[in-house]
């Protein structure tokens, strides 16, 4: 059996996602040599919760350790281009937590870059940085995977199998991810995530997405593009009376909470993203499939596995039932198979096979530029209020 050691680089929500995952991937011996993180605290706990050899407060260290052969990137978005780099130097294979990049801001900047800076110079910086990035990762011997988790759903690759067996035509998709807002203070302000929802949630239905629809030139022997695209954003959550808001966790301070996105590919079709952190009862994951003699609706959470009914929360205070739902008495969906049903599973396995086996990922770097490129195309459609033509994306 083909054996793979990994190094763990951050200690939040995903990766623990990915230490749920490691236990069920099959065919390939997992060894979680080490896990890094600033803070001791953090870096230790994740060792003794998943079983990690060492913990550090130094990534250095584990891109120094021959006994690694692979890093996950759970780091902040804005750390994630520096490490990468410094990863694939260093002989790792890499798989990186979304988004893969975007604009922080520069020396100079105000305070609040995301209300200040035009969006059209973001769009510009992220671009040149894409392209660095691409000579990084291609001059390397090494993996890079993006990790976005959609296109590794059940129900994804289930559409995607119908897609190319029949040849389908897609001529519409629809996407949505919804939430109560992100419990991160961090998450309202542009300086650390890099956008707001359209970046920080909207990513994942645009890039299962593209996917599908790459998946559909494929079969069809077909190019896959973009022909422009047209946006709206906007700031909702300030605008409601702070008494009537304690549902929602949503705090943004320059970057929006909601966004969509209709984007209109080469050959005439469409599909649209919808990203909102101002949504109550729990998270809401799909993404509709029109096709010229098909449609697919693949449902992605909530499912109806599982519903319950619980006349009071008693025993429950520490059962988990699904993210982003703290309402656990009356009717539930709850997350039953979670980490396979929401593609994380087979986003590892797909990962660690690559790297055993030397071959590349359902989700590489092209996805992963062009998913970002699109959002910030998309910040500048929702700014100057007009469509963005790809094109012009493109000769930046």
């Amino acid at each position: 059996m083909e054996k793979v050691r990994i190094g763990m680089i951050g200690s939040g929500f995903a990766s623990r996602l990915h230490g749920n995952s490691f236990r069920r991937v099959g065919g390939i011996e997992v060894v979680l040599r080490g896990t890094a993180d600033i803070s001791a605290d953090a870096a230790r706990q994740l060792a003794e919760e998943y079983g990690y050899e060492y913990w550090t407060t130094d990534y250095h260290e584990l891109l120094k350790d021959p006994e690694i052969d692979a890093v996950i990137l759970c780091t902040p978005p804005r750390l994630h281009a520096e490490m990468l780099c410094e990863a694939l130097k260093a002989g790792k294979h890499v798989l990186c937590e979304k988004p893969l990049t975007g604009y922080f801001g520069k020396e100079g900047d105000p305070e609040l870059p995301g209300l200040h800076v035009p969006k059209k110079e973001m769009l510009k910086k992220v671009c040149l940085d894409m392209e660095r990035l691409e000579e990084v990762v291609n001059q390397s011997r090494c993996i890079f995977m993006y990790a976005e988790n959609y296109i590794y759903t059940p129900a994804i690759q289930r559409a995607a199998e119908f897609v190319r067996a029949k040849k389908s035509i897609i001529t519409y998709l629809r996407g949505e991810e919804s939430v109560q807002g992100s419990p991160s203070a961090g998450a309202g302000y542009w300086k650390n995530i890099g956008g707001g929802t359209l970046l920080r949630i909207g990513c994942h239905p645009l890039g299962g997405m593209l996917y599908l629809k790459r998946e559909q030139a494929r079969a069809r022997g077909e190019d896959f593009g973009i022909h422009s695209l047209v946006a709206d954003t906007g700031m909702v959550n300030p605008g409601i009376p702070e008494a009537e808001r304690k549902y929602l966790n949503a705090k943004p301070q320059d970057v929006e909470d909601f966004g969509t996105v209709t984007i209109t590919f080469t050959d005439g079709t469409k599909a649209t993203v919808f990203a909102n952190d101002n949504v109550v009862g729990g998270i809401r994951n799909y993404i509709d499939i029109y096709c010229n003699d098909a449609t697919l609706h693949c449902h992605i959470t909530p499912t109806d596995d599982l519903e319950t009914y619980f006349v009071d929360d008693d025993g429950l205070e520490n059962v988990y039932m699904s993210e982003k739902l703290e309402q656990k008495t009356g009717w539930n969906s709850v997350f039953v198979s979670e980490s396979i049903k929401r593609g994380y599973v087979a986003q590892l396995q797909d990962f660690l096979e690559c790297v055993a086996y030397n071959r590349q990922p359902l989700s590489g770097f092209s996805l992963a530029r062009m998913t970002g490129e699109l959002i910030y195309a998309a910040y500048v459609s929702a700014e100057e209020g007009r469509r963005v033509f790809w094109e012009e994306v493109q000769s930046l």
